[in-house]
């Protein structure tokens, strides 16, 4: 990333402001703006979640705000209620309460004498699903909004119930929040108060997962915050942008296609970041187009933001099987409009172990397949987080235990764009089922990259909210819908369909093993393919990424990292243990020490469905001086035949005092999972 100077503003920074809501409660942010808004107010750009400013996303905050703010805007990031050194607690996501405050900070940052009134949304993650969902609330000073790795629909495609099925990230994120949410202030900013909130926190807060898993169908729950139930909420413009390599890859095409607002789309090869830190590179020049873009719709600029492709796309090139990737090979293509009249969704008959061509006749033929709950151990995770080795690794050995469909070698080139959809006409064994569709990549020397995935809970076959369980040996048909991609596959590969009857540890098995029959010559691949000879239209390049001079850091202890997929044949267990350790960070302006570390374990033993069992540990430390706190939180997942099993504890402590500390024990129904 190149470090911008010289930029159209001065600015000025004011640290631990203090905002106001409607009941009171005081909000901590971060705010930069031009030096000249005190006498020439200048619309106002709101960053708005829980990971608190003034430490952990000081540096990526470093990056961008400056940045936009020496362009002539008042950039604001706030802490949500109950994190960093905002007051209150925080105990879920999303809640109506937590878009009310931001209605509330938006109407305060309308009136501050610098802002002129007209202000924008932005943020990645949670600070996208934030800008959307108040979008829809339709605030008056809320004008545009820039999103980056998000999704519309909360249960079905976001990292609790993927496709209807329970998906492990579902207990990462929980314990990522667990742990977030149950973290203290800084005694430098809220003083002796901090031992209050602290505890308030520590109180009020249990698992997360305990809610979510309240929830297991599409219900009001779910409903709430999901722009996809009316879209005709939205009233402003967007710009919205993901990765192929993140789990939110779906979301900006369906924003492209039911939104009635001015509108773009970006997608990239990245994972789970902004795409000016894009990795897998290459990154681009991001905030020059954020930049644009609020130029246009907050100071009426006539700069061209709305000209060019309405969706612009990483076409990726095949790449060997690998965990990770610094490059992703390719080019930007770029669509008029969404969904693209170019793009044929060409459907192609299931045959005996092979895909079809076209129009091709294929006798019907019954396939079956068990799956053993090894098949997902190399599927890395549901988003990556570009944190090595967190992607698909080559799937040959998926492949073993999964139902295998290959096309001939391609005697010429085939890209696709869009979701690839497997249509099955099915039999089962037991009456709650599910279905991992696999597509892959398959070089002349038989390596098998991964390209797309899709999940189907079987007993959501006919709606997310009323699971129907199956009857054995009926015969069914349903639609799987694989995640959204753009892909080449060059001539003499081959393309690889394969379904699993499980995906563990990506997604929760069924209570028991699953015998599925698939009626080849009754069921089709549908790919979306792209003429690979389209003359692109017109666009200007992406600029090289920048941004500001990041806030300087010291790593204080080492971080460490590991990924190990483990198997011992004596007693056939099998587990994905994952750490992500931060070490210590001192964040040199404010004289703090930071410990960060995620401990993951997913396990089984041989296929024994009963054994299956996930788990997520972390630990928070924060040191200034003789002040040391720390925080430890744990939650364990089980489940049999009838129900999940949930333990987790919470403790806290002062120096090597324990001074709060609380378990629970919970089960859940299993309710068509």
């Amino acid at each position: 990333m190149r470090i911008a100077t010289g930029l159209p503003y001065e600015t000025v920074e004011e640290e631990d402001v203090r905002i106001p809501v409607s009941d009171g409660t005081r909000l901590a942010a971060r705010i930069w703006r031009p030096a000249s808004s005190d006498t020439d107010p200048v619309p106002g750009i709101l960053e708005y979640i829980p990971y608190r400013q003034r430490d952990l996303t000081s540096v990526r905050d470093s990056v961008h705000h400056p940045y936009i703010a020496g362009h002539g805007y008042a950039c604001v990031r706030v802490d949500i209620r109950g994190t960093g050194d905002s007051e209150g607690v925080l105990t879920d996501e999303y809640l109506e309460q937590e878009q009310q405050d931001a209605e509330d900070v938006l109407a305060w940052l309308a009136e501050q004498p610098w802002c002129n009134g007209r202000n924008g949304m932005m943020g990645i993650s949670w600070g996208a699903f934030a800008a959307l969902q108040v979008a829809a609330r339709r605030p008056p000073s809320l004008e545009a909004v820039v999103l980056s790795s998000f999704t519309d629909d909360r249960y079905w495609d976001d990292m609790h119930y993927g496709g209807g099925c329970l998906l492990s990230d579902n207990l990462g994120e929980a314990g990522t929040m667990f742990a977030y949410s149950t973290c203290p202030p800084d005694p430098d900013v809220v003083g002796e108060r901090w031992r209050e909130m602290w505890l308030e926190r520590l109180e009020a807060n249990g698992p997360w997962v305990a809610e979510w898993l309240r929830h297991q169908r599409r219900d009001d729950y779910w409903r709430h915050a999901s722009v996809c139930e009316n879209y005709q909420d939205v009233q402003c413009p967007v710009l919205a942008s993901s990765g192929w390599a993140d789990g939110y890859s779906n979301a900006v095409t369906r924003l492209l296609e039911n939104l009635d607002v001015p509108r773009r789309g970006l997608i990239g090869p990245w994972s789970h970041k902004y795409p000016h830190l894009g990795e897998p590179g290459p990154a681009i020049g991001y905030l020059q187009e954020v930049v644009c873009w609020w130029d246009h719709w907050l100071k009426d600029a006539d700069n061209g933001a709305m000209d060019g492709p309405m969706l612009r796309s990483w076409m990726q090139e095949s790449v060997p099987p690998s965990t990770s990737y610094e490059e992703r090979p390719g080019r930007w293509v770029g669509e008029p409009t969404w969904p693209s009249p170019r793009i044929e969704q060409v459907v192609r008959p299931l045959g005996a172990h092979r895909i079809a061509d076209p129009g091709e006749t294929v006798p019907e033929r019954e396939l079956t397949v068990q799956s053993p709950l090894s098949v997902g151990q190399f599927a890395g995770k549901w988003a990556s987080y570009n944190a090595p080795p967190d992607l698909p690794y080559d799937q040959r050995e998926e492949d073993g235990g999964s139902l295998v469909f290959d096309t001939e070698a391609l005697p010429e080139r085939v890209e696709i764009l869009g979701s690839p959809t497997v249509e099955l006409e099915f039999t089962v064994t037991e009456p709650i089922a599910m279905v991992a569709a696999r597509l892959s990549d398959v070089a002349p020397d038989g390596k098998a990259t991964r390209v797309c995935y899709g999940l189907l809970n079987l007993t959501h076959r006919n709606g997310q909210d009323h699971p129907e369980e199956l009857v054995p040996g009926e015969r069914y048909r349903a639609t799987v819908r694989l995640n959204g991609v753009a892909q080449a596959f060059p001539p003499g590969h081959r393309i690889r369909l394969s379904l699993s009857t499980s995906y563990w540890p990506l997604a929760w098995p069924p209570p028991k093993p699953v015998l599925l029959g698939v009626v080849a010559g009754s069921s089709t691949l549908t790919l979306p393919v792209r003429p690979a000879d389209i003359e692109e239209p017109e666009a200007e390049p992406f600029g090289e990424a920048e941004g500001c001079e990041p806030v300087p850091t010291t790593q204080v202890s080492p971080k460490e990292q590991s990924w190990k997929v483990t198997r011992d044949l004596v007693d056939y267990t099998s587990g994905l243990e994952i750490v992500k350790d931060a070490g210590t960070v001192r964040y040199d302006r404010i004289g703090l020490d930071v410990s960060r570390r995620a401990y993951e374990r997913y396990e089984a033993v041989a296929d024994e469905f009963d054994s299956v069992r996930g788990e997520s540990e972390w630990t928070m430390g924060f040191r200034r001086g003789d002040w040391e706190v720390r925080t430890v939180t744990r939650t364990e997942l089980r489940s049999n035949e009838k129900e999940f099993q949930l333990h987790a504890t919470l403790d806290g402590y002062e120096g090597s005092q324990r001074v709060f500390s609380r378990d629970w024990d919970l089960t859940f129904p299993r309710d068509g999972l």
